[in-house]
């Protein structure tokens, strides 16, 4: 981003409101060099990578940055903005260091609000993919599959001055909504900017989306996100509609003091219609309560040390005792993902060894209690197990 437009976006209100003719001008200007940003499209390798800021590079700041980043990238990868509040994404987060496969640190200038040049320091994170989609299936969190589309951004902005199209050499102008897509996990494109395509501006303006439909046919996939930025009571607003295939999946309005903070809205809003639509959960079990039993337990150590790996687990929600033998104690566990879930989990670690499936015809013990839904297909063909060896 140029530093003419960095302290464009800065302005404070009220200088906003004294040069409306040059903040516009500020806001249409950059480098056509932008086009290699906008024109590719997202990849994994964008969606396991994170960047936090950190206020250091010490271990306990290192370790918390991973935390961030995994709750970024989960979010990335769902495409859900609250992700990472999702029950037992919390408990994995603290393992998180275990997922990195390698980081580095890396120095960014930006402008503060006042236009006075601000230094820090960021952590860049790369995750295990396989780990985090088997992390995601175990916790059954959506997935956002590959390759996502890049919906074609046309934005039209008025200071005052007049409605003006934001095209593909004018990238800069949108750089805010283009970088809030990105960390969202998928890009925008611009039009190209044509004489023609600046035509088009009045039917951003009064939310004609057949016409902008039309104007954008010759871009793929056939996905618009319509917006219009302008000054609203000493501040902006923006209108948005997202349409995907000539149909409108979404609408929108924001507003608020910060141009760059209300423009940003539009990718999200963006994200969260395209997920809506084509997220999808891992096949994995239904959450409820299931019997499982357990062997190998020849003290009450083995069972303490069974119970606390248990409560560790992000997929064990709750345990209750049921019965005990001499060879074997059955604890109902309240599960997230069912007994798939469980065993995914069970698989990294070194305390339980599953010692046969479950059977469908089986009627309560072991399997599933309560909250089981005998219409779900999930996981039949291949039945996880309900007895575990403790090691």
């Amino acid at each position: 981003m140029t530093g003419a437009l960095r302290t464009a976006f800065h302005l404070s209100r009220s200088a906003i409101r004294t040069t409306p003719i040059l903040l516009l001008l500020l806001l249409l200007a950059g480098p056509a060099a932008a086009q290699r940003v906008e024109g590719d499209r997202a990849s994994a390798g964008d969606i396991y990578t994170a960047e936090v800021v950190v206020r250091g590079q010490g271990e306990a700041e290192r370790k918390s940055a991973f935390a961030r980043g995994l709750a970024q990238v989960l979010g990335k990868l769902s495409g859900d903005r609250s992700a990472a509040s999702r029950p037992g994404v919390g408990q994995e987060l603290r393992r998180a260091e275990e997922f990195v496969t390698g980081y580095d640190y890396r120095q960014d200038e930006s402008i503060s609000s006042s236009g006075a040049p601000r230094y820090q320091t960021l952590l860049v994170a790369r995750y295990d993919e396989d780990g985090v989609d088997a992390l995601a299936s175990t916790l059954g969190i959506p997935v956002w599959p590959a390759p996502r589309p890049k919906p074609v951004l046309w934005l039209a902005i008025d200071d005052g001055s007049g409605p003006r199209l934001v095209g593909l050499s004018k990238a800069n102008a949108a750089r805010s909504v283009l970088d809030r897509a990105v960390q969202r996990g998928y890009r925008l494109g611009l039009p190209g900017g044509s004489a023609a395509e600046h035509a088009v501006v009045g039917a951003i303006w009064r939310g004609d989306t057949a016409a902008v439909a039309r104007a954008s046919q010759r871009y793929s996939p056939p996905m618009q996100l319509i917006g219009k930025l302008y000054r609203r009571n000493g501040g902006w607003a923006a209108d948005w509609i997202f349409v995907d295939r000539g149909r409108v999946l979404a609408r929108w309005s924001e507003s608020g003091a910060d141009a760059r903070m209300v423009m940003a809205t539009g990718a999200d809003g963006a994200a969260d219609a395209l997920t809506k639509r084509y997220a999808k959960r891992s096949a994995v079990g239904p959450a409820g309560n299931y019997a499982v039993t357990f062997r190998g337990l020849d003290s009450s150590e083995d069972y303490m040390r069974l119970s606390g790996y248990l409560q560790k687990l992000a997929v064990v929600r709750a345990i209750k005792p049921l019965h005990a033998d001499a060879e074997s104690i059955v604890l109902e566990l309240e599960l997230l993902t069912g007994l798939p879930g469980l065993k995914r989990m069970v698989d990294d670690g070194d305390v339980l060894v599953a010692l046969q499936p479950a059977s469908p015809t089986m009627p309560t013990e072991p399997g599933p209690v309560i909250d089981t839904d005998p219409d779900d297909e999930s996981g039949t063909e291949t039945p996880a197990p309900d007895v575990y060896l403790v090691r």
